[in-house]
C-alpha cells in the first residue's frame, strides 16, 4: 500500500477526483443471472420493463439542478433475449433492441439537460459500441474476473471471459474512453485478480483507451444466491487496490467506491485517485443498501488524508484536452459530443466546480441598449456562477483551512525563498484545489500588502467605443459588427468626432480624469483617424488623460499609412495620447490566437507594439482574456512573456484579468468554447498574477464589469489592489452578455472596501494619487 500510494502521489499529487452524477436505471431486466446481483429483477417485480422518456428526463433534470455532470445509465444486459415483455415494449415504442433505446435516451438527456451520458450496457458488439459512441462520451463494462469456473457467473452468458475481453478490445479499436474493473471476493484467487488486471493493462497498452479501473469489493446481499457468502476481507480488498496501482499503466486512473467500505479513507492509503460516481440525487441502484457519503463527508475524509477533491466529467481530461496534452480529443470524442463535453469543462478539462444548476443555454435576439446591446436568455435557466452573470460566486477567500504539503506548497516555498516561478511552477499553482486555493490567495495578498499597502485604487473614467464595425474576425467578440452580422446584437454605428468630443467634455465635467478610446477597425479608417480622435479629445478637455487604442489599432494604423510603428506612435503622443490599454492581447500564445483571433496581430507583434510604446514614454497594461478555449499552460506562457517584457522596459502599470463572458460570444454560440472560467480559476488567475509579477508590476486589477462587486470583494483579499475605472458607457462586456451594468456606484465600492479593512483611494491612470481639490467633487455615481 505504501508503494502504491507513492506511485499515485507521483502521478496525481494531492488531487482526488469524483464524478457528480445521477443514476438512471433504464431497465432492471437482464438476461444474466449473477449470484450476487440485486439490481436484476424479473418482469413480475417491476412496474414496467423500461423507464419512459419522461421518467428518464425527470431524473436527469433533477441531477442537473443538483449540479451533476454525468448521467450514468445502468441497465441489465439484453433483456429482450430472455423476456418477451421487454421485446414487446421495445417494439411498441419503435426500438429494435435495448441498445437502440439506450442510445436515444442518452441523446435526449444530453440535448435537454447538458448532462453527459455514461452508458454501462455490459458486453456489446462492435456495432453496438459504435452506436453508443455517438451519444455517450465514455462507456463502461466490468471485467469482474476472468476465471471461467466461478459459481457467481453460472447462468450469466455475458460474463464469459472471452465475451468480456472481446468487448474491451472492441472499445479500444473504436477509441472509446472506457471504464472497467474487477470484483474482489466472489470466489476468485489472488492469481485470478492479477490475471484480470494484467489483461486490462495489456489491452490499454495496445489501444490507450482504459481511462479508469474500478476495484470493487463483494458485499453479500439478501435475496441473492450468494447471500450467505462472506464479504470480501478488508485486507484482501486493500491489497488488490494496491496491486492494481502497481500493475496498471501510470495513465490509468484507479477507483474504489466509497459507499462499500466503513472506513473508506483507507482506500486512499491503498493508492486510489478517484472515488467514482457520487450522487446527491439518486441511490446506488446496484448497492441500494449502501448510501453514498455526503459530498461534505467525502471532502472531509479526503482532506484528512492530505488530498483535495476535484469533480470530473464522464471522460477524463487525458481524452478531451488539446492535442499537445492528450491522446487527441478529435479521435476519442465524437464530434457531436465535443461541445457538450467542453461546456461542462474547466480549463483542465475536469468538471466545473461552481455550485448550482447548469443547463444548456439558448438566447433570443438581443435588445439594443444605446450603442450596445444585451442578450436575452430563453429556456431552462442555470443558477451556476459564470463571468458576467448575475449570480454571486461561492466564497473561496478568505478561508481558515490550510493546505497539506504538496506541489503547490513547494512552489510557494520556492517563491518565498526568492525563486522565480517558470511555466511548470505556474501550471502547478493553477492546479490548486480545496484549501490550496486559499493558501495561494493568502500568499498573494501578503505580496500585495508589501508592494502597495492597504489602499484600493480606482480611476474615474469614461469608455468611448467609437465604432462597433470591424474588419477583423475575432471569434470571441460579441461587440463588433461585420458585413454578415449587421442584424445581430445591436446596430452598426460610427460616432462623429464632434460626438466623441461632446462625450469627453461630459466626462470631464462629471469628474472623470480619463477617457478610454477603443473600437472596431472600421474599413474606412486610415491611420490618421486615431490622430484626429486624440486631437478632438484633447481639444474638448485639455487636461484629460487619453488612454486609447489597442496594439491592433495602432499597428493597423501604422500599416495603413505605411509608417514605421515608432514614428506613428510618436505622432499619436504629439496629438495627446498618454497610454495604451493592454487589450487585444487575449492569450499571448499563437496556438490559441489561431482559434480566437486568426487574422489579428500575433503574439510577437503585440509584444513589439508595447515595447516600442514604452520606448517613447507611453505606459500600458497587461490584460489576459481567459476561460474560452485555452489551458493553464497558455496562461503561464502569457505571464512569462509579459513578465520578460516588463523586465526589459518597465512600462506596464498593471495586470488586468478579463474573464471570458460567453453568453453572446460568437465562438460560444457556434459551440466552440467553454462558458468562461470557473470562480476558482478567476481567483487563481489574479492571485498567481500577483505572484508572477511580484517586484515588476505592482498593480493587479479586477474587472468589476465581468465579476460584480461580490466577486471583487474576494479578489481584494487575493492579491488585487485596484478595481479599474468607473466606466461610463462600457459596451463591450455588455454585448457579450455581462449583467453587471455600465457604471460603478462609488458609495457601494467604498462600503465594500471599508468592510474588509482597506482604504479607497482615487488615482490617475498611471497610479498617482489625486490631490487636486478641484477634481475631488463629483456625483456618487459616474
Amino acid at each position: 500500500m505504501e508503494r502504491a500510494a507513492a506511485v499515485r502521489d507521483a502521478l496525481f499529487g494531492t488531487r482526488v477526483t469524483y464524478s457528480p452524477k445521477v443514476f438512471i436505471p433504464l431497465t432492471s431486466l437482464c438476461r444474466d443471472g449473477c449470484g450476487y446481483c440485486t439490481f436484476s429483477r424479473s418482469p413480475a417485480r417491476v412496474e414496467a420493463p423500461y423507464l419512459t422518456p419522461d421518467q428518464v428526463l425527470a431524473i436527469a433534470i433533477q441531477g442537473a439542478q443538483a449540479g451533476c455532470h454525468e448521467a450514468l445509465f445502468t441497465l441489465g444486459e439484453q433483456p429482450e433475449d430472455r423476456y418477451a415483455v421487454a421485446g414487446e415494449w421495445l417494439s411498441d415504442h419503435g426500438y429494435g433492441a435495448t441498445v437502440d433505446y439506450l442510445a436515444a435516451m442518452c441523446e435526449l438527456v444530453t440535448t435537454e439537460t447538458g448532462l453527459l451520458a455514461h452508458s454501462n450496457a455490459g458486453a456489446l458488439t462492435s456495432d453496438e459500441l459504435s452506436q453508443l459512441r455517438a451519444v455517450s462520451p465514455s462507456q463502461g463494462m466490468m471485467i469482474e474476473s476472468l476465471n471461467p469456473a466461478l459459481i457467481a457467473h453460472r447462468g450469466a452468458p455475458d460474463k464469459t471471459p472471452k465475451r468480456r475481453l472481446a468487448t474491451l478490445e472492441a472499445a479500444g479499436k473504436l477509441a472509446i474512453p472506457f471504464t472497467t474493473g474487477v470484483l474482489v471476493g466472489i470466489g476468485e484467487s489472488p492469481r485470478d485478480r492479477v490475471t484480470a488486471l494484467r489483461a486490462i493493462a495489456d489491452l490499454h497498452i495496445r489501444y490507450g483507451h482504459v481511462q479508469e479501473v474500478i476495484v470493487q469489493n463483494f458485499v453479500p446481499k439478501p435475496d441473492t444466491v450468494m447471500r450467505n457468502e462472506p464479504a470480501c476481507p478488508e485486507d484482501e480488498f486493500l491489497r488488490t487496490i494496491a496491486m492494481a496501482r502497481l500493475i496498471l499503466p501510470p495513465d490509468v486512473h484507479l477507483q474504489a467506491p466509497p459507499n462499500l467500505s466503513e472506513d473508506f479513507g483507507s482506500l486512499l492509503d491503498a493508492g486510489i485517485d478517484d472515488w467514482g460516481g457520487v450522487s446527491p440525487v439518486t441511490a446506488d441502484h446496484v448497492n441500494p443498501e449502501r448510501p453514498w457519503p455526503s459530498l461534505g463527508r467525502l471532502r472531509e475524509v479526503t482532506e484528512h488524508h492530505g488530498k483535495f477533491l476535484a469533480p470530473r466529467l464522464t471522460v477524463y481530461p487525458e481524452y478531451s484536452r488539446y492535442p499537445e496534452y492528450s491522446r487527441r480529443p478529435e479521435r476519442w470524442i465524437d464530434p457531436g459530443l465535443r461541445f457538450a463535453v467542453m461546456d461542462r469543462s474547466d480549463a483542465e478539462s475536469l468538471g466545473r466546480d461552481d455550485p448550482g444548476a447548469m443547463f444548456p443555454e439558448s438566447h433570443a435576439d438581443a435588445k439594443n441598449v444605446g450603442t450596445g446591446a444585451e442578450v436575452v436568455q430563453i429556456g431552462r435557466r442555470s443558477t451556476v456562477w459564470s463571468s458576467g452573470a448575475e449570480f454571486t460566486p461561492v466564497d473561496l477567500v478568505p478561508s481558515r483551512t490550510r493546505g497539506s504539503r504538496g506541489r503547490v506548497t513547494d512552489v510557494l516555498d520556492g517563491v518565498a525563498s526568492g525563486q522565480e516561478p517558470g511555466v511548470d511552477e505556474i501550471v502547478t499553482l493553477f492546479g490548486a484545489r480545496g484549501s490550496e486555493v486559499a493558501e495561494i490567495a493568502e500568499f498573494a495578498d501578503h505580496l500585495r500588502s508589501q508592494a502597495v499597502g492597504n489602499d484600493v485604487t480606482f480611476v474615474r473614467n469614461r469608455n468611448i467605443n467609437y465604432t462597433n464595425v470591424c474588419t477583423f474576425k475575432c471569434t470571441f467578440c460579441g461587440f463588433s459588427k461585420g458585413p454578415l452580422s449587421l442584424n445581430l446584437r445591436g446596430k452598426p454605428y460610427l460616432l462623429t468626432l464632434q460626438e466623441i468630443a461632446t462625450r469627453v467634455r461630459e466626462a470631464w465635467d462629471l469628474g472623470c480624469t480619463e477617457v478610454c478610446l477603443q473600437g472596431g477597425i472600421h474599413p474606412s479608417f486610415d491611420g490618421d483617424y486615431y490622430i484626429d480622435l486624440c486631437r478632438a479629445a484633447k481639444e474638448a478637455a485639455p487636461d484629460i488623460h487619453v488612454h486609447g487604442f489597442t496594439a491592433l489599432e495602432v499597428t493597423e494604423g501604422a500599416k495603413r499609412l505605411r509608417e514605421p510603428l515608432e514614428k506613428y506612435l510618436q505622432r499619436l503622443v504629439d496629438a495627446g495620447l498618454k497610454s495604451l490599454p493592454g487589450t487585444a492581447a487575449e492569450i499571448l500564445d499563437d496556438e490559441i490566437r489561431a482559434i480566437l483571433c486568426p487574422d489579428k496581430i500575433d503574439t510577437e507583434e503585440w509584444l513589439e507594439c508595447h515595447r516600442v510604446a514604452h520606448s517613447i514614454g507611453l505606459t500600458s497594461n497587461v490584460t489576459m482574456m481567459f476561460g474560452s478555449v485555452e489551458e493553464p499552460v497558455h496562461w503561464a506562457r502569457h505571464f512569462i512573456r509579459t513578465r520578460e517584457l516588463q523586465r526589459e522596459t518597465g512600462g506596464f502599470t498593471e495586470f488586468v484579468g478579463l474573464p471570458f463572458v460567453h453568453m453572446a460570444a460568437p465562438i460560444y454560440l457556434k459551440r466552440g468554447a467553454r462558458r468562461g472560467p470557473t470562480w476558482r480559476e478567476v481567483v487563481l488567475v489574479h492571485a498567481i498574477a500577483r505572484i508572477v509579477y511580484d517586484g515588476l508590476i505592482d498593480n493587479v486589477q479586477a474587472s468589476w464589469v465581468k465579476l460584480g462587486l461580490d466577486g471583487v470583494r474576494q479578489l481584494l483579499q487575493a492579491g488585487v489592489n485596484d478595481v479599474g475605472g468607473t466606466l461610463m458607457d462600457e459596451n463591450i462586456s455588455r454585448a457579450a452578455g455581462a449583467a453587471h451594468g455600465q457604471q460603478l456606484d462609488e458609495t457601494n465600492l467604498e462600503a465594500l472596501v471599508h468592510g474588509i479593512g482597506r482604504r479607497l483611494r482615487r488615482r490617475t491612470t498611471n497610479y498617482s494619487n489625486i490631490e487636486d481639490p478641484c477634481r475631488q467633487g463629483s456625483p456618487a455615481v459616474i
